[in-house]
């Protein structure tokens, strides 16, 4: 090496170490302060006093507490949402319309199959009031009287009880008027809002296989209790019943519609699709996805609608399923399942029904904004329904497909699932008892189906106002009545009243459609513009600053610590291999003596004075001075002279 540059090596290896490669994290410290450009920092380096650098190192830690704070809130409100909505004027799309009459099937085709639980719904109703059903029908007396010895097979298998609050764990039965023991829980089927007191209450009970396991449901009203079971064996009995035949036994298209008019235009049958509900019969949709095309309206206001009149035949209702005269109607989308009954309006008898629409269409960000699903893909239910995903599709899948799981049936009301039956007695004797319990749970929501149900992210919805006027008025029946038997008289063979008759309307109130649309609150860009506005409020600090904290605290930090532990176990490893028993000291011998290595160059002062001295060495001393020599007499003899003199004055 050359003797200019082992002097260069000896004095950076004697300067301080500041900046990065710092030996201690004091000092790195130390060289940040003075050296970043966040003032707070340096402030605390260079302030006299202890009382200021006390201040400025809060000042400094309540910033970046500030700073942290708030990115903290702007990294979790990341993810929101602002709504727009937007009204707009257009030619709109008319919604499907499906319309259904409250009795499924005609009484007079079904009344062979129903004959003997009638029977028995009867005798329970004279039973718990003292009479019987009051309603005449024709041949109603001889089919009746015949049955009358029959063994009650319907009650049997479900006994309706009569429960008195005054004896605990009895109840009366009401076919055989004999008191029995009440086993197991005993569910009370009542409203929460409002409570009957009540001394004496009306329910049924059901039982597992073993009958161990039993479940006790009371109603506080007879009716709702008598309606409850009959509706239980109505579904076992229609369960069996092949579907061919059921849809003969419903009403048919030309039998409901007995007038149409859309936009103007007269519409038949043809216009209507034949849609099978297993609990409201033949439905009929106007305007369907089958259609080649979707109608449109270019006009709000009830000329420009749909204009029906239906034929509602009370005459073949079933007294004991439905309690009420009319039809049901829903508006949906063209590839939407039309739940009837569940969000189906009612329309009255001897009514005008107009029902106003408004459009609403809404957009929803799907995750990580909501946990909405765009095609219900990503649902782990399978849909058993032929139309597009819905929350109520998912929540009516979910709940038959842990009906079939666990009963090993599908429950009547809804779409049978693949490779499964619907429940009835003779395949699955137990199935009520596990229906109520399942059902129980869902509503409990027990079964989780709530929790992985999704709502759907797009969706349209029609804002409905409904309107009633009396149909026909007293003046036009005279002539409206007899004209509407002339037009049915090839379906029907009798004169028609206005109780049979119901008419609808149903349109756009105007073409405003209204659109909500979820946007994204936040982008990348405005995180870290809000970012920088945050550093700069508080820390006068830029993604410059920003880099250097992370090379300092990130880097140099971490590189001094790891420097540190490595010279530690440099250092064990040294001890370790290290001989046991020291070995004895050699005799400096030429080179080995340390104040005979002579260096290429010369020493400085400094390290001179840091050499050591030779082992075992003398060094040699300075002899005393030769006074003698010192001696100025002879020299300096004239001057002494004169000296003298002065001091003898």
């Amino acid at each position: 090496m050359a003797p200019g540059e082992k002097i260069k090596a000896k004095i950076k290896r004697n300067l301080p170490v500041t900046g990065p490669q710092a030996p201690t994290i004091k000092e790195l410290m130390r060289w940040y302060c003075l050296n970043t450009n966040t003032h707070g920092c340096r402030r605390i380096v260079v302030s006299r006093g202890r009382l200021r650098r006390l201040l400025w190192i809060g000042f400094t830690l309540t910033a970046v507490a500030l700073i942290l704070w708030q990115c903290a809130l702007l990294v979790f409100s990341f993810y929101t949402v602002s709504v727009s909505i937007k009204v707009h004027f257009q030619k709109l799309d008319f919604p499907a319309v499906t319309i259904c009459n409250i009795n499924p099937y005609k009484y007079s085709a079904v009344r062979h199959l129903l004959a003997d639980l009638e029977q028995e719904t009867r005798e329970a109703l004279k039973s718990l009031y003292g009479f019987p059903e009051s309603r005449k029908r024709r041949e109603a007396e001889s089919w009746s009287s015949d049955l009358e010895g029959a063994h009650p097979r319907f009650s049997h298998r479900i006994p309706l009880l009569l429960f008195n609050q005054d004896e605990k764990g009895k109840a009366r039965d009401f076919f055989t008027g004999r008191k029995r023991k009440v086993s197991g829980s005993i569910i009370h089927k009542a409203s929460n809002v409002m409570h009957i007191e009540s001394k004496q209450v009306v329910g049924f009970q059901l039982c597992s296989n073993d009958t161990s396991d039993c479940a006790t449901y009371t109603f506080s009203s007879g009716i709702n209790a008598i309606q409850e079971w009959y509706k239980l064996h109505y579904m076992n009995i229609m369960a069996q019943v092949p579907l061919e035949k059921k849809i003969n036994m419903s009403y048919s298209a030309e039998e409901l519609l007995v007038t149409c008019f859309f936009d103007g235009v007269s519409c038949d049958a043809r216009n209507f699709t034949l849609f099978h509900h297993p609990m409201h019969g033949n439905c009929y949709t106007f305007n369907n996805r089958e259609n080649e095309t979707i109608l449109s309206t270019s006009m709000g206001g009830s000329e420009y609608g749909l204009q029906v009149i239906l034929y509602i035949n009370e005459e073949e209702y079933n007294p004991f399923l439905v309690s009420s005269t009319g039809a049901k109607v829903i508006i949906h989308q063209q590839d939407e399942y039309p739940f009837v009954e569940d969000v189906g309006t009612e329309i009255e008898t001897a009514m005008v029904t107009s029902i106003g629409m408004h459009l609403t269409e809404s957009f929803k960000l799907s995750e990580p904004y909501s946990q909405c699903t765009e095609d219900g893909s990503d649902v782990p239910i399978r849909n058993i329904y032929n139309a597009a995903y819905s929350l109520q599709i998912c929540l009516h899948s979910c709940f038959q497909t842990k009906m079939v799981e666990k009963c090993g049936c599908a429950q009547y009301s809804q779409p049978l699932p693949p490779e499964a039956n619907y429940c009835n007695y003779q395949q699955h004797p137990n199935w009520m008892y596990c229906y109520y319990q399942l059902h129980r749970a869902f509503v409990q929501e027990e079964l989780g189906c709530q929790s992985v149900c999704k709502e759907a992210c797009s969706f349209k919805e029609w804002t409905l106002t409904t309107s009633l006027a009396q149909w026909p008025s007293v003046v036009s029946e005279k002539w409206l009545l007899p004209v509407l038997t002339w037009d049915q008289g090839r379906q029907i063979n009798k004169k028609l009243n206005k109780t049979d008759l119901a008419k609808l309307l149903i349109f756009y109130k105007d073409l405003n459609q209204r659109s909500i649309m979820e946007s994204p609150a936040n982008s990348i860009e405005m995180l870290l513009s809000n970012f920088g506005g945050q550093l700069g409020l508080w820390m006068s600090c830029s993604v410059v600053c920003v880099i250097e904290i992370i090379e300092v605290f990130f880097i140099d930090f971490f590189s001094i610590i790891a420097r540190r532990q490595w010279q530690k176990a440099k250092d064990w490893w040294a001890r370790k291999q290290a001989p046991r028993c020291p070995e004895a000291p050699r005799s400096p011998q030429g080179q080995d003596n340390p104040t005979l290595d002579i260096d290429d160059d010369l020493p400085t002062f400094n390290s001179a004075l840091h050499l050591p001295p030779a082992l075992g060495t003398q060094v040699p001393g300075t002899p005393p001075p030769k006074y003698n020599t010192l001696r100025l007499e002879r020299a300096f003899s004239n001057q002494l002279t004169d000296t003298q003199m002065l001091d003898e004055l």
